[in-house]
């Protein structure tokens, strides 16, 4: 799925249909067509293409001309037609051709040219640019059987283009605006300059009141249509400062945009969860690379595309903007754009428009954030008149050689004797060590709104205190701050620098939270728990039982069905605790789930599966069913009825426990999935604990195949990490390093030095704090 690909448009069922579409970033474009691939050394792009006269050409740009042509005549020396075929008369059918003429694009790298052509057709819409009042056309193009689940990624679209316009100052320059949206993809999308691409079931919403869809729709698009500006308009000018592109994108895109449409779904604190816990997941071991990373071959350009680039970069980009304040951080990026209009930028020229809008020096802060790898942990010591505040690097094992430290915006929260909260934005931390004067006696936060990229390390009895701050109804913590410290308590547990126990008694301390998202890192954090302690089936039966112990309960209060006007928090957290409490083992949520697919089954009425529930259902069916729950749940995989539900499909097979069943999937991925589908279903299978040794020697039995499969494009980084980096056994590692000791690993060394850290932090938990785990659970059991 890389360079001119095709990609199938039909059904296992149907008669084979293709499109064909181009995907180029980052090296890809040399496979198309003869370029210096390179993003500094830009050109522009004169494009047509030829085809059947009975399929639609797409492009970067409008077309300005499209006529019959007789290519045998003119290009035949090029390449070779298919023979002409006879109608039923005997007659010569033929293919009547046609030539497809777009207008030249601006100066623009290689990466972003793009061309498709296909059986494809579109909804229309525009907007009109708040700047010069210019009328630009929008449209979605995908095939005729997805075209009615498109309309809400075309409403979002003309959404979100004038508030760019107004945020930045500048006008997008293209003439129209088309999306393409296919069966078969590589990534989620793809950013090219007046054709984004992307994949079917990360666009195409078939029911509205899938509000976990709509908002991943709405953050891959916003996402996508920030490169118009972050990556298209002004490029970063080598590999090295992808985070120009993709960390702006995240940031901008899927947070300070998106926030600005759908304020309710309160994006801060999603991002805390999905994207800084993401980045110190990823930062936490010594194979981690910086943000602004040195890259010298093409095999190297395509690994950091990770968390690191896109995660991390945007998690230091938003501390960046809360230590200026948002608005003089938006001016600045501004001024950073209109600069190298057109043009290339480094992360000096950034740099530069920031300081012209704050007056501040932040290169001095700033730097160090995107050069060095890793991240602190702020020590908490409380003395008379204050606090002594330290930083050391934060790592799950090993030790930091060069003593790292960071000049670090400390942000911190303090609430006085009347109940009044302020934030203090004016402190750094700029040594190792440094004395910072509080008052100790009322509560207080480091790392307010957990807007700075570290993590916060407080005593044992603080951290009790805060905890109590946190579970009253009128906080003076925000639910991002409610949100880093369950991130943090049990990141600082893993690595040995607090007893997990205390990290789960700040977990239970907030049993009565009503925030989805606070019970999001919640469900996330016991989720890793048990993913570290999966072997152990004592520490597993009491986690359960302690997952069942918080969840449960919200189950049983929200019921199984929405209300008329719920609130988007009380839709996403019924989802959530059912999630979780199925997961856990709950009989009572597992035989609703049961009953209402058997009643599907029997009647073919879908009433009883709300579109919010149906991965849950469906998993429900398979994990404690047979063959017949298994099988009916295949075909609803082979014949969906929309993207979603396929997701949902696949992802549910992988719940079956019966080693029979699990066998008919791992066939499956071999012979019938589709190569994008594959990660769902071996990351499925590595997730559920019954088959997750199973799905890594699968895995490794089956490398030469995937690996000659999936060698060019993202996938092969993506399918090590959630196949292997589960495992926690201590001779797991040296089992993967003697494996992979003879084979060509330079398309994917990073990741594998990833996983093998991950591992390797997994075995560390086990040996350092089972022993307290273990008492902790067993005494809050009785």
């Amino acid at each position: 799925m890389v360079g001119y690909y095709r990609s199938l448009t039909t059904g296992p069922a149907e008669d084979k249909k293709y499109c064909a579409l181009t995907q180029f970033e980052p090296t890809a474009a040399r496979r198309a067509f003869p370029c210096w691939d390179e993003p500094s050394l830009k050109a522009t792009f004169a494009i047509s293409l030829v085809s059947r006269t009975d399929t639609v050409n797409l492009s970067n740009m409008p077309a300005y001309s499209e006529e019959p042509c007789d290519p045998s005549e003119q290009f035949d020396h090029l390449f070779q037609l298919p023979a002409p075929e006879e109608d039923d008369d005997g007659d010569d059918a033929g293919f009547a051709w046609k030539i497809t003429r777009f207008q030249t694009t601006p100066r623009m790298s290689t990466y972003l040219a793009a061309y498709a052509n296909g059986e494809f057709q579109h909804l229309e819409s525009a907007f009109c640019s708040p700047l010069s009042g210019r009328t630009v056309p929008i449209r979605i193009y995908t095939t005729p059987k997805n075209l009615p689940h498109a309309g809400f990624a075309l409403e979002l679209t003309a959404r979100v283009l004038p508030l760019y316009e107004r945020i930045f100052d500048i006008e997008y320059p293209l003439p129209k605006l088309d999306t393409l949206v296919v069966d078969d993809f590589d990534v989620l999308a793809m950013e090219n300059w007046g054709l984004i691409t992307g994949r079917a079931s990360g666009y195409l919403l078939a029911d509205p009141s899938m509000l976990r869809l709509r908002k991943e729709i709405v953050a891959l698009q916003s996402h996508e249509v920030a490169h118009m500006w972050f990556g298209n308009i002004t490029t970063m000018s080598w590999w090295t400062y992808l985070y120009l592109n993709e960390g702006f994108a995240t940031l901008v895109g899927e947070v300070i945009i998106s926030d600005k449409i759908y304020p309710e779904w309160q994006l801060d604190a999603e991002f805390v969860n999905e994207h800084v816990n993401r980045a110190f997941a990823l930062d936490s071991g010594l194979s981690t690379h910086p943000v602004e990373v040195v890259c010298r071959d093409a095999n190297k350009i395509n690994q950091i595309f990770d968390g690191l680039s896109y995660s991390k970069a945007a998690s230091v980009l938003r501390m960046l903007s809360s230590f200026v304040g948002e608005d003089k951080f938006l001016k600045g990026v501004s001024l950073y754009l209109k600069k190298r209009l057109y043009g290339n930028s480094t992360t000096g020229d950034l740099w530069k428009g920031v300081e012209e809008a704050t007056g501040n020096k932040v290169s001095e802060i700033m730097e160090e954030w995107i050069s060095k790898p890793g991240f602190p942990v702020v020590k908490v010591q409380e003395t008379d008149g204050g606090l002594i505040l330290s930083q050391n690097r934060f790592l799950l094992v090993g030790t930091d050689s060069e003593e790292t430290t960071w000049t670090i915006p400390l942000h911190i929260l303090s609430v006085d004797a009347t109940g009044n909260v302020t934030t203090d934005h004016e402190v750094v931390l700029r040594e190792h060590e440094q004395f910072i004067a509080l008052k100790t006696t009322q509560p207080f936060k480091i790392n307010a709104g957990t807007t700075g990229y570290y993590r916060v390390l407080y005593s044992p009895e603080r951290l009790k205190a805060i905890g109590a701050e946190a579970a009253k109804g009128t906080s003076a913590f925000s639910v991002a701050d409610r949100v880093g410290l369950i991130h943090d308590a049990i990141a600082l547990a893993k690595a040995d620098l607090m007893k997990v126990g205390d990290a789960l008694a700040l977990v239970y301390t907030l049993r009565a939270e009503k925030e989805y998202h606070v019970w999001a890192a919640i469900a996330s954090n016991l989720e890793s728990l048990l993913s570290i302690w999966w072997e152990n089936q004592r520490i597993v039966e009491l986690l359960n039982a302690f997952r069942r112990a918080l969840f449960s309960p919200i189950v049983a209060r929200l019921g199984y069905q929405s209300d008329a006007g719920e609130s988007s928090n009380d839709s996403l957290m019924r989802t959530c605790a059912i999630t979780q409490a199925l997961d856990a083992g709950d009989n009572e949520v597992a035989n609703e789930l049961k009953g209402r697919f058997a009643h599907f089954l029997a009647t073919s009425d879908e009433a009883q599966i709300p579109s919010e529930l149906v991965t849950a259902i469906y998993t429900a069916a398979v994990r404690y069913g047979g063959r017949p729950e298994y099988d009916a749940v295949k075909a609803l995989c082979d014949r969906p009825k929309n993207p979603a539900y396929q997701v949902a499909a696949m992802q549910s097979l992988c719940a079956a426990e019966d080693l029979e069943l699990a066998k008919d999937t791992f066939g499956f991925i071999l012979s019938g999935a589709r190569d994008q589908d594959i990660m769902y279903f071996i990351g499925g299978l590595a997730q559920n604990i019954k088959t997750r040794r199973p799905a890594a020697r699968f895995f490794l039995d089956n490398f030469d195949e995937m690996h000659e499969r999936f060698k060019d494009g993202f996938s092969m980084a993506h399918l090590l990490q959630v196949s292997l980096s589960v495992l926690s056994a201590e001779d797991d590692r040296d089992n993967l390093v003697t494996f992979f000791k003879d084979k060509d690993t330079s398309k994917f060394e990073l990741p594998l030095s990833q996983v093998l850290d991950s591992i390797e932090g997994n075995s560390a938990c086990v040996e350092r704090s089972t022993e307290n785990l273990l008492a902790w659970l067993e005494d809050w059991s009785q």
